[in-house]
């Protein structure tokens, strides 16, 4: 291994080194599952908002965003920033504050306990519903960060993928089991720092290396149909990008309204009247980073064209070649090509440990103690919780063990689940007092269900119907939820009860 490598390795071992001193110290203020799962309510604005950002980006970020564009599909990269843009500025504006009051009121840690408690279902269907939702779109959710890390250490080290996967892994559980909500949250604020600089620096570097920002932008109009919004040439096949897939394209930004991890950061403000400095923070944030994840895979087309990165064949791995090429201009190059590396492991870190302790409060909060009614003392409640992360963390890695998985391709598909199942339930849940449970769990299913007949069986038609699943499986789960909720029995009083208080203190 030469000297470069050496000292790389040492700045991201120290790196996560500091992860896990972060996760001991958090360790000491845990004192039950409440703490463990959503940290007492105790965010400031600040961290809310970056840790709701950098748990959302994950390692789609800085692979596979400038991948898709490197490929040639600078539209679906464009597009699918610009709704997660919306999306983003949308669920902070009219979603944060209200989501933070009303679990608040009804006391829930957990998205399904806030469905359970909303609309008080006694037969604990509705809780037990969404916590297998949580489990079956979060897991490959999971696995595909886990994979994101072995993806970095094989192609810069020549490490073993399946150890150095392994090994991320257990990193990123050992601080997230021991300290929980907090600890994720003060280590996705430090993250998004580390992701910035890797974005930026990166950024500068590779327009250094192609010859300018002028021959970035010539190049890039060299390729047919790659310049624009409307087209793409991927593989040398130049293809329309038309107004269907635009708005599918667009819809990435529905999923936000049914992000769990995201969702938790809202009901962990520590004061909802705040949620508006979250929200410019965290709105500003996200569009600048997007924008210079996609420009990094614009210049990697001049980088591949003068044989900086030749003979890239996984295209989502641009920026882990740019980081061994900075590193081979000194000591302090070096260093800060091991810092880029880490905001890689820190995109994917960021999300995953949001990601298993949100699957395993569905596990140990909404299944075991809610669904079954197990009583638990609130050390075995931390004990379950932290046995939950690691179960969950195993079925991961052996989902990542496939190193050719296409981590845009996994988040997509996960990102479409949560997004159809849980966010027309959120919506109306906050937004409509006629809703009610026998609405939301036929909406629920309704969503998730067609997530999985749209995209292996509807979307083999082609044509209209090759479209991102997302969009016709929130329509679809948005629509049953309304049309099942008027044909049954309204809400009972106490419930709309809440609802009428929570619109009250809304209104302050």
């Amino acid at each position: 291994m030469a000297s470069s490598q050496i000292i790389m390795l040492v700045a991201i071992v120290a790196y996560l080194l500091m992860m896990l001193v972060i996760g001991y110290i958090y360790s000491k203020k845990n004192k039950d599952s409440s703490d463990f799962y959503l940290g007492g309510r105790k965010l400031s604005p600040l961290v809310a908002a970056m840790s709701a950002e950098a748990s959302d980006m994950s390692s789609w970020l800085l692979m596979g965003l400038p991948g898709i564009a490197l490929a040639g599909s600078i539209a679906e990269a464009s597009w699918t920033a610009i709704g997660l843009a919306m999306g983003t500025y949308l669920n902070w504006l009219i979603v944060a504050k209200r989501i933070r009051v009303y679990t608040s009121k009804c006391g829930a840690i957990t998205i399904p306990e806030f469905f359970h408690k909303r609309y008080n279902d006694n037969s604990k269907i509705l809780r037990t519903v969404a916590a297998l939702a949580i489990i079956i779109f979060f897991i490959p959710y999971t696995a595909s960060g886990f994979s994101a890390c072995g993806k970095l250490f094989s192609t810069l080290f020549g490490a073993d993928y399946v150890t150095t996967m392994i090994i991320s892994a257990v990193v990123i559980v050992a601080y997230t089991t021991m300290g929980g909500f907090l600890a994720a949250s003060t280590t996705d604020l430090i993250q998004s720092v580390v992701m910035t600089f890797a974005l930026v620096f990166v950024l500068i570097f590779g327009i250094s290396k192609a010859g300018g920002m002028g021959a970035v932008v010539e190049n890039a109009k060299s390729l047919e149909g790659y310049f624009t919004l409307f087209k793409q040439n991927v593989g040398g096949v130049i293809s329309p990008y038309g107004g269907l897939t635009i708005a599918s394209t667009l819809a990435w930004g529905l999923g936000y309204f049914g992000m769990p991890h995201i969702l938790l950061r809202f009901m962990a403000i520590n004061d909802e009247h705040k949620v508006k400095t979250s929200r410019r923070v965290a709105s500003v944030w996200v569009v600048i980073a997007m924008a210079v994840a996609i420009l990094i895979g614009v210049v990697g087309f001049s980088l591949e064209k003068n044989g900086t990165v030749a003979g890239l064949v996984d295209k989502e791995r641009i920026i882990i070649l740019l980081a061994n090429v900075i590193s081979e201009y000194g000591v302090l190059f070096a260093i800060i090509g091991g810092v880029v590396l880490s905001g890689i492991l820190a995109s994917t870190m960021s999300t995953a440990d949001s990601q298993l302790l949100t699957a395993a409060s569905g596990i140990s909060e909404d299944i075991a103690k809610g669904v079954f009614g197990i009583k638990l003392s609130s050390k075995k409640s931390m004990i379950i919780a932290r046995c939950t992360v690691i179960l969950i963390s195993i079925i991961a890695i052996i989902l990542a063990l496939n190193e050719n998985s296409s981590v845009f391709r996994i988040v997509s598909f996960a990102w479409a689940g949560f997004g159809a199942s849980f966010g027309p339930v959120i919506l109306l849940a906050l937004f409509w007092k006629r809703s009610n449970k026998y609405g939301a769990i036929a909406g629920m299913i309704a969503g998730a269900v067609m997530i999985f007949v749209w995209k292996f069986v509807i979307a083999k038609l082609g044509g209209l119907f090759a479209i991102y699943e997302l969009l016709p499986a929130f329509v679809i789960g948005l629509v049953v939820n309304v049309i099942v909720s008027l044909l049954t029995k309204a809400p009972e009083k106490e419930v709309t009860d809440v609802y009428d208080e929570v619109n009250a203190e809304m209104a302050k």
